[in-house]
């Protein structure tokens, strides 16, 4: 056997070697050809839904500010930072948990769309109740104090919202009696001011963990 015919032989291993070396190469590049193209898809999947869901909750958002457009002009309602509130003295009369006639009606026309935003937005509504530093006057009145008349305020619009139709599970009421001041109690306008009832949403608690001992 000559020199040729021994390269010949050693030669033809080597080449298969590198057929087989190539092959998994490009299967392995296939593979990652194609886990990359499903990441992309499912990308544009998620973004796609996440496009969706924003517009769904713009449109949610402008009925709630289309419902709060006639109470904003004429200074019933304020909305700063996401937060309604609602003058006491449109709601209630002094000293008093009572819903008054316009405080019905204006609650009725803002519970729909306040219930469509909290359903788009899986958040649930805050009710606050405030009141100005004045002791509660009068010796046959039902309350204790500022605490306890913020409270029954702030129950009462929860349970009339409850009753035009937000869902009971995604409501809850707050008392913070003359805490909190928005303006100087020092005058009847400041003291107009702080007798008021806030709705805000918050992110809803996850629930609780069993731990499986009962």
């Amino acid at each position: 056997m000559d020199e040729n015919d021994a390269g010949v032989e050693h030669a033809t291993p080597i080449w298969a070697v590198f057929g087989d070396l190539m092959s998994g190469l490009l299967g392995a590049f296939v593979l990652i050809l194609v886990g990359v193209l499903g990441v992309q898809l499912e990308l544009v999947s998620s973004l796609e839904a996440e496009i969706q869901k924003r517009q769904q909750e713009e449109q949610r958002r402008m009925a709630l500010e289309k419902a709060l457009a006639g109470p904003l002009a004429s200074g019933r309602v304020t909305l700063a930072n996401g937060k309604i509130g609602i003058s006491g003295n449109v709601l209630f009369a002094l000293n008093s948990d009572r819903l008054q006639p316009e405080g019905r009606q204006l609650l009725k026309g803002l519970a729909q769309p306040i219930g469509a935003y909290l359903a788009a937005s899986e958040q649930m509504l805050m009710v606050s109740g405030f009141t100005d530093d004045m002791p509660v006057r009068g010796s046959n009145s039902q309350f204790a104090d500022n605490w306890e008349l913020s409270a029954q305020r702030a129950l009462t619009v929860t349970r009339t919202l409850i009753e035009d139709g937000i869902p009971s599970s995604a409501i809850f009421a707050a008392a913070f009696g003359s805490q909190q001041p928005v303006a100087d109690n020092a005058d009847a306008e400041g003291r107009a001011r702080n007798r008021r009832v806030e709705m805000a949403p918050v992110p809803k608690s996850a629930p609780a963990k069993k731990d499986g001992n009962g």
